[in-house]
C-alpha cells in the first residue's frame, strides 16, 4: 500500500528542513506516521490480515527507532515533529 505522489510529494514539502531534503529523520517519520493511519483504517475492516498487520507492526517499530535517534540527538526537534504529528511522547 503506497502513498500516491502527489500526496507524498506534500508531506515532503511540510516536512523538509531544506530543498531537496527527503531523508531527513522528520520526513520519514511523517511518510511512516501517514502509511500507519492509513493501513490502521485498513486493518479496522479486514480484521484477519496477517500479512498487512506484520508490515503495520513493522512500520510502528521502524518509527519509534526513528523517533528514539531523534530524541537522543536532538530533542527540541523530536519536540516539534511529535506536537506536528500529534503523536504520543
Amino acid at each position: 500500500m503506497s502513498l500516491p505522489t502527489d500526496e507524498k510529494q506534500q508531506i515532503i514539502k511540510e516536512f523538509a528542513i531544506k530543498d531537496g531534503d527527503t531523508g531527513s529523520p522528520e520526513v520519514q517519520i511523517a511518510l511512516l506516521t501517514n502509511q500507519i493511519t492509513k493501513l490502521t483504517g485498513h486493518l479496522k475492516q479486514h480484521r484477519k490480515d496477517v500479512h498487512s498487520r506484520k508490515g503495520l507492526l513493522s512500520m510502528v517499530s521502524k518509527r519509534r527507532r526513528l523517533l528514539n535517534y531523534l530524541s537522543v540527538k536532538e530533542a527540541a526537534r523530536h519536540k516539534d515533529i511529535v506536537k506536528k504529528l500529534k503523536l504520543k511522547g
